[in-house]
């Protein structure tokens, strides 16, 4: 055998890039990391060959002094910890101080930096034993790294096309931009400005950046979240259901500002959005969580992609809830720029309060088929005392929502007038949904009732999940479960949900246990319950070719607007469309 000896210092810093520089993409967010964390307030990326031949990383942050030039393309150099404790809570995005020696190991490197209030500013080489000289460079500094994996060859084999690596690149820097607003940032290509996005000053900004970055599909069709607790505080955006990708590439998620992609993260967001997205289809969403840094291990992993989470449960669960409540309320559309489940609610408040009338009773009472007639004998109703004045054009009628049915469309589909334009309702799909919320609501007001097993079913499981079903025992109870451990490694399972009494116990509760493994809860009984209610409200909604009466038609507008979830049916389709005047003149040329 060799003897044990030292390796040279260069080729530790290769083996070190193999785990920090992945491809040019890693490149850019060590140096783009390394601006934000310098206070930036503007970073351009330039890049050429999809980052293969150039990559230069330009900004106008802090600054570094000439004496600190060659100390920070040495191993193990930072400014950013100096001890233990602040290792523990960590609120830079680069800590390593590692990527500039790694970076500069496989490629050619050059660093420019000028303090704000130095004379000039200084460049050094990404060689050993360079000294910095001067330079004139402005405000901040400046990384330039060419011929990527020029001395390690085996390594640039393994890159993809020039395509494929920018395309890398582009996404990293979207990331960026959406994490950090109030950042001007620019990204140049072969010579070609691609994205030029100014410092956000205001909530119109925000939304062009987005539009700019997701799209303005995706900027037309968002709701806002904000929501805080006392340890944790959620920031963001998420689409409506009805915008939905058929891949998971518009989900953009931080932590304390830093991009990371996280199984628990994504399991809250999907279970938030399980009633109401198509099957198959993925939701998009920029969201930002706020926490203390001591809660949160960010160094498991070499390019701090992923994140640990020391109360992982509690995250979970604010995540679910939080985008959960916020999805509960949304319609497909909007009113008069405010969501339409805004106007619903402070209409719904404001009205019956004023006459005692509830939306059911004025849905049941006789009215004339004219829906101006109709809003004038509900403003009758309102205020008996004003029942002989009509309704003045310049002033705003009070107009629900969803306005006022006027006719049926080949049995399957409701036309109503309402503020804005024409209300299209399918009538299957709305009421499914209403008659589902409606069941699910009676399910959890109710105790879950059991279906004892005819023939108990004993299995074996690990000692980890035996131990499991102990420590949950009402948790498994309150579900519908009875379940005991008989064994170390062995459990019997005598009743489960009624709902559920044609499912295979056996399977049910081997998921369910590794949903709490990995979890720490599990929804999947309530999803399985779910499934069962979902299917008896399709045959319990109104069919298609009924006819209905104006009177049943206005008691289902009225029953969508005081419905959760009501902009989708429970496979996902959208119940209503809203056509406003503006877009019927511009579809007939009126005014052209």
């Amino acid at each position: 055998m060799p003897r044990i000896h030292s390796l040279p210092s260069h080729l530790v810093n290769q083996i070190a890039a193999g785990e920090v520089v992945e491809r040019p993409s890693s490149v850019v967010k060590e140096l783009v990391e390394n601006s934000l964390d310098a206070n930036a307030g503007a970073v351009t990326v330039e890049v050429e060959a999809g980052g293969t031949r150039l990559i230069r990383v330009s900004d106008d942050g802090s600054g570094i002094g000439c004496e600190d030039l060659s100390a920070a393309l040495s191993r193990h150099a930072t400014s950013k910890i100096s001890s233990l404790q602040d290792l523990e809570s960590i609120a830079s995005l680069g800590f390593r101080g590692e990527a500039l020696p790694s970076i500069a190991s496989v490629s050619r490197l050059e660093l420019k930096s000028k303090l704000e209030q130095a004379e000039h500013g200084w460049r050094i080489q990404g060689r050993d034993n360079e000294q910095p000289v001067p330079d004139a460079l402005a405000q901040g500094t400046q990384v330039e790294v060419r011929e990527l994996f020029y001395n390690v060859p085996a390594r640039k084999k393994f890159l993809r096309t020039e395509q494929t690596e920018y395309k890398h690149i582009e996404s990293l820097f979207k990331s960026m931009a959406l994490s950090h607003a109030a950042v001007a940032f620019k990204l140049i290509h072969n010579q070609k400005v691609i994205y030029q996005l100014p410092s956000v000053q205001s909530i119109e900004d925000h939304r062009r950046r987005l539009a700019a970055i997701c799209g303005k599909s995706f900027a037309e069709s968002l709701v806002e979240i904000d929501i805080d607790n006392e340890l944790l505080q959620l920031r963001g955006w998420v689409a409506l259901p009805t915008f939905n990708r058929s891949q998971a590439d518009m989900q953009y998620f931080f932590v304390n500002n830093r991009m990371v992609r996280d199984k628990l993260v994504s399991h809250a967001v999907r279970q938030a959005y399980q009633d109401v997205l198509f099957h198959g289809r993925h939701p998009a969403y920029v969201l930002s969580l706020s926490m203390n840094p001591q809660e949160l291990d960010v160094n498991v992993h070499p390019q701090k992609h992923e994140v640990r989470f020391r109360n992982s449960r509690a995250v979970h669960d604010f995540l679910f809830r939080s985008l959960h409540q916020a999805l509960a309320g949304v319609h497909p559309e909007s009113q008069a720029d405010t969501p339409a489940f805004a106007v619903a609610e402070s209409w719904a408040q404001a009205q019956p309060q004023q006459s005692g009338l509830s939306l059911t009773q004025f849905a049941q009472r006789e009215r004339p088929n004219h829906v101006q007639d109709q809003v004038q004998a509900y403003n009758a109703l309102l205020n008996p005392a004003q029942a002989d004045v009509h309704t003045d054009d310049n002033r705003d009628p009070q107009i629900p929502p969803l306005g006022f049915a006027v006719a049926q469309l080949k049995g399957i589909y409701i036309l109503a007038e309402n503020s804005d334009g024409l209300i299209i309702v399918d009538m299957h799909a709305a009421h499914e949904r209403i008659v589902y919320e409606r069941m699910k609501q009676n399910a959890l007001q109710e105790d879950v009732i059991s279906q004892p097993l005819l023939v108990p079913a004993a299995f074996s499981v690990s000692q980890a999940e035996a131990d499991l079903v102990e420590e949950n025992a009402p948790f498994f109870t309150h579900l519908g479960f009875a379940v005991e451990r008989i064994a170390p490694e062995q459990i019997r399972v005598k009743a489960i949900p009624a709902l559920l009494k044609n499912a295979n116990s056996e399977q049910l509760m081997r998921d369910v246990l590794a949903d709490l493994s990995e979890h720490g809860q599990s929804q999947r009984v309530q999803e399985l319950q779910n499934e069962m209610l979902s299917t008896m409200a399709c045959h319990a909604s109104v069919r298609a070719n009924r006819l209905l009466s104006l009177e049943e038609m206005n008691a289902l507008l009225r029953d969508i607007e005081h419905t959760e979830r009501s902009g989708q049916c429970n496979h996902g389709r959208p119940t209503w469309k809203q056509l406003s005047l503006n877009q019927l003149d511009k579809f007939f040329l009126r005014g052209q």
